[in-house]
């Protein structure tokens, strides 16, 4: 199948190309040839994205197939238990109906550590565990070589530890100590995989830093404005990205602003019912400080004037944040936190596969794969216009027409 996208604005996952033609051919992007096509779409009004890529969620029945009606073609999850993950994996491999999927497996913690205190039996029984079996942890630096032998044999495509002490909520959590947390990135590392640390305070993320991790899962939550800029230069210092989630500290803070997803048209019109439940329940998680959403907003802005990659997240989960209209809520975030609407995309897309090593997504270039988003309007001047979604294509199949 040849299909030509004409005369349409692109974003290419880095800058804005006015007015131009882009081929799909087959399951990738190739360069216009004058050659029949099979399909011709009018682009004029509409602009081209690449499939937009959420760089933190947790997959689960159903939550595949509702990221993509909203445009986002790869999720990267940040832990889930391996019969779950399988199943989605296999899932994501074989149908072009559900956003592709890569994983980093069981986060590693301590005994009794974060999120142990959120796997209650019944919990994970609905999650899908049938045995109700819980997360592996590691005690001592001599587990980190088999608790990442053990992810690798689960296809981990990098690995997740969790530095997290509870202390922001109220709680006294184990966690990992400084040198335990440096024990599994040299392990991760010598496996060939990135690391990501889930932290939610400042001091959390510097001690994640310090053992060498190379990215952050949230945006810490902790710093005041003024201390904002400080703060940033210092994170700077480290070769590291982080993933912004202030959808999902909007969620476990108690505000109210993601309901406005339910009063947009284009956005309630394709959203589930069962995702539509999750405006009314409290989101599960851990409660960061009260003004977690302004002080994550302005660390998102230092740190991206500070020179430290900034991507797109939403902490999705089947509670909430809603997979899919959850991240067009973290785009326009993050454009109120002050990043400009190319900025926002960018984390949304290029800056994101490029800091996973997705070599064949993330922009819109002859070669990679047809992972695409076409859109009403212009994106790049109203982040909103993300939600006014025309076309969809994963793999080169648009969606609709399977």
């Amino acid at each position: 199948m040849r299909t030509l996208i004409r005369n349409v604005r692109v974003f290419d996952g880095e800058r804005t190309v006015p007015g131009t033609d882009v081929l799909i051919d087959g399951d990738r992007i190739a360069e216009p040839d004058g050659s029949a096509v099979n399909v011709e779409v009018d682009g004029t009004g509409k602009t081209l994205l690449p499939g937009l890529i959420d760089a933190h969620t947790h997959a689960y029945d159903g939550d595949l197939a509702e990221a993509l009606t909203f445009g986002v073609t790869t999720e990267l999850e940040m832990n889930n238990l391996p019969p779950i993950l399988a199943a989605q994996r296999r899932l994501a491999a074989e149908r072009d109906d559900v956003a592709d999927l890569r994983s980093s497996s069981m986060i590693a913690t301590a005994p009794g550590g974060h999120p142990s205190q959120l796997m209650t039996p019944d919990l994970l029984r609905a999650l899908g565990s049938d045995s109700g079996a819980g997360l592996d942890t590691v005690a001592d630096p001599g587990q980190a070589r088999a608790f990442v032998e053990a992810r690798l044999a689960e296809g981990a495509d990098y690995l997740k530890i969790a530095v997290d002490d509870g202390a922001v909520s109220g709680m006294d959590l184990p966690v990992l100590t400084p040198e335990l947390a440096a024990a599994l990135v040299e392990a991760g590392h010598a496996a060939g995989l990135k690391v990501i640390a889930h932290t939610v305070t400042a001091r959390e993320a510097l001690i994640a830093l310090d053992a060498g991790v190379d990215g952050l899962a949230h945006l810490y939550s902790d710093v005041p404005g003024e201390e904002a800029e400080e703060t940033a230069a210092r994170i700077a210092s480290y070769d590291a990205f982080v993933i912004s989630t202030i959808v999902y500290i909007e969620a476990v803070t108690g505000g109210t602003g993601g309901g406005e997803l339910l009063r947009d048209p284009r956005v309630a019109g394709r959203m589930s019912e069962r995702s539509k439940a999750t405006f009314d329940q409290q989101v599960a998680g851990v409660p960061m400080h009260s003004a977690g959403v302004a002080n994550a907003s302005r660390s998102a802005l230092a740190l991206l004037r500070a020179g430290v990659p900034v991507l797109a997240g939403t902490d999705a989960t089947p509670f909430g944040p809603v997979h899919g209209a959850g991240f067009h809520r973290e785009l326009l975030l993050l454009t109120e936190a002050g990043l400009t609407a190319e900025q926002a995309l960018a984390a949304a897309t290029g800056v994101t596969a490029r800091c996973f090593g997705l070599a064949d997504r993330g922009r819109i270039a002859s070669g990679l794969r047809a992972d695409l988003l076409l859109v009403e309007g212009d994106p790049t001047t109203d982040i909103t216009a993300t939600r006014a979604i025309a076309d969809v294509w994963r793999r080169g199949v648009r969606q609709g027409e399977r």
